[in-house]
């Protein structure tokens, strides 16, 4: 049985980019979003987050911080019945402060490595799986690693990965 996954970017496509995130009470789901994990969990796709953090290496927030973020994410969730799958981040930024992490690395999108380690891990079936994200950047990680990469900039997440499953005739 092959293994498909729903790939997303997270800020401007599951919460509203608010710069840098790391405070929880400054989370707020994108219109969708809810639903469209939901819809993953509910329809035999992982449900995966893809995510560039360079606010890491830029000294604004720590590891700890985005690991907490996604948590209280899955928390919130639980609430719907729903849950992410997994959590993938770059915490990586040439230009940033933090020496560790100021360094040109193959995991920042549009660089696919966050996606191939996902696919590794969970044996994922790229033919069948899709990443969406609201920056060019992540609809060419996505094709970079053999994904379909879709742009989201509509109003409605779950619509639009409803329309793009159909579109591809992903959903049975």
């Amino acid at each position: 049985m092959s293994i498909k996954a729903i790939f997303f970017d997270r800020d401007g496509t599951l919460n509203v980019d608010v710069g840098y995130l790391h405070e929880f009470e400054k989370f707020q789901w994108i219109e969708g979003a809810i639903d469209a994990i939901k819809f993953c969990n509910e329809n035999n796709f992982l449900a995966i987050v893809i995510t560039n953090q360079s606010g890491i290496a830029r000294g604004f927030y720590s590891e700890d911080d985005v690991k907490k973020i996604h948590l209280q994410m899955n928390e919130d969730l639980k609430k719907f019945n729903a849950h992410i799958d997994d959590f993938f981040y770059c915490p990586h930024h040439p230009k940033g402060i933090v020496k560790k992490y100021s360094i040109d690395c193959e995991c920042r999108k549009p660089k696919s490595k966050l996606i191939e380690d996902a696919c590794k891990k969970y044996n994922i079936d790229k033919k069948n799986s899709i990443m969406i994200g609201d920056k060019i950047r992540d609809v060419e990680c996505a094709e970079n690693a053999g994904v379909k990469g879709i742009l989201f900039d509509e109003k409605n997440l779950l619509e639009k990965i409803k329309s793009s499953l159909n579109e591809l005739m992903l959903v049975n």
